[in-house]
C-alpha cells in the first residue's frame, strides 16, 4: 500500500490559510470531483481538499472516465467563489500548476487553451471545474488537477507522442508531497488575490501556446453543428478563447475540444481533461 501523501505533505510544513484548512486522503476512490461534490452540498469550509491514491471512476469535461493509476497526482479542492470570480477558477488552476511544476522541478510547463498544462508540447496535467449555481449567486464549486508524475509515456504506445511524466521528463523521482505542498500554496495566494479582485488571467495569457495558432474546436456552445477551425487571436478577461473564422467573423469560445491545425490538416490531441492514463479527478 503507498504511503499517506497527505501525511508526507504535512510533514514538510503546509502554510496556507484557506486551501487546506481541512485536507481528506483516501488510498482508493471513486473520484475525488464526487466525493469534494458531496462536502460541498454538505457546506465544508472554504478551501477543503480530497486527494485519493487512486480512482475507480476519474472523470473529465464531457462526461469521459478512465481509471487513474497510483504513483500520480489526483485532488479535488471545495470553493467558495463569486458568480464573477467563477470563469477565473481554471485560469487560476493553470497557473498554480505551472508554478508549482517549475518550483519543485525547474521545468517551464506552458497551457494550451484551455486546460491542459504541457511541457515540450507534452501533456502532464489537466484542471477541471463543476460548479453548482443557485440564481445569481455560486453554492459552491469544485477545482479538479491531475498531473502525471510517475508515469512511464513507454507503456502509452502511440500516446507517447502526446503525453509526458514529471519523472520521465527530469529523469529523476519527483516528490509528489513537495508538488502538492506547492500546488496547495500557490493555489491558496492565487484564492486569496482572486478574493481581492486580483485576476490570474494576465499572467495565464503569457502562459498560453494556443495563441495565434489555426486550430479546429468541436464540442461547444459556438460550434453546435460541428467542428470550426481558425485563428486564435487572444482571450478576453474571463479567459475565453477569440477565435477569428476564415470568413472573417470573430467568435468567442467558452468552452470545446481544440486541436492544433498544421499544414492544414489537424494534429495533435484534442485539448481536453483526459491524460492517457488518467487525471481526472
Amino acid at each position: 500500500m503507498a504511503a499517506n501523501l497527505v501525511a508526507a505533505t504535512l510533514r514538510g510544513g503546509l502554510y496556507t490559510r484557506v486551501v487546506g484548512r481541512r485536507i481528506m486522503f483516501f488510498q482508493n476512490l471513486g473520484s475525488t470531483m464526487d466525493e469534494a461534490d458531496r462536502h460541498g452540498a454538505a457546506g465544508v469550509v472554504d478551501g477543503t481538499v480530497v486527494v485519493a491514491e487512486t480512482q475507480k471512476a476519474s472523470r473529465g469535461r464531457f462526461g469521459r472516465t478512465w481509471v487513474s493509476q497510483p504513483g500520480n497526482l489526483y485532488f479535488s479542492v471545495v470553493f467558495y467563489p463569486t458568480l464573477m470570480a467563477l470563469p477565473l477558477l481554471s485560469p487560476l488552476a493553470g497557473v498554480a500548476v505551472v508554478r508549482a511544476i517549475a518550483k519543485t522541478t525547474s521545468l517551464r510547463p506552458r497551457i494550451k487553451w484551455p486546460n491542459d498544462v504541457l511541457i515540450d508540447g507534452k501533456k502532464v496535467a489537466g484542471i477541471l471545474v463543476e460548479s453548482v449555481i443557485s440564481g445569481e449567486e455560486v453554492r459552491y464549486a469544485v477545482l479538479g488537477i491531475g498531473v502525471n508524475v510517475a508515469l512511464d509515456p513507454a507503456e502509452l504506445g502511440e500516446l507517447s507522442t502526446t503525453a509526458t511524466s514529471l519523472n520521465a521528463t527530469t529523469e529523476r523521482e519527483v516528490p509528489r508531497e513537495d508538488l502538492l505542498r506547492r500546488l496547495l500554496q500557490e493555489l491558496d495566494g492565487l484564492y486569496l488575490a482572486l478574493r481581492k479582485g486580483e485576476s490570474p488571467i494576465e499572467e495565464w495569457r503569457g502562459l498560453l501556446d494556443t495563441l495565434g495558432c489555426r486550430i479546429t474546436a468541436s464540442g461547444g456552445r459556438e460550434s453546435p453543428a460541428g467542428i470550426v477551425e481558425g485563428i486564435t487571436e487572444g482571450v478576453d478577461e474571463l479567459g475565453n478563447l477569440q477565435l477569428r473564422l476564415d470568413d472573417g467573423r470573430l467568435i468567442t469560445l467558452t468552452t470545446g475540444d481544440v486541436t492544433l491545425v498544421q499544414n492544414g490538416d489537424p494534429s495533435g490531441e484534442p485539448s481536453e481533461f483526459r491524460l492517457p492514463v488518467g487525471d481526472g479527478n
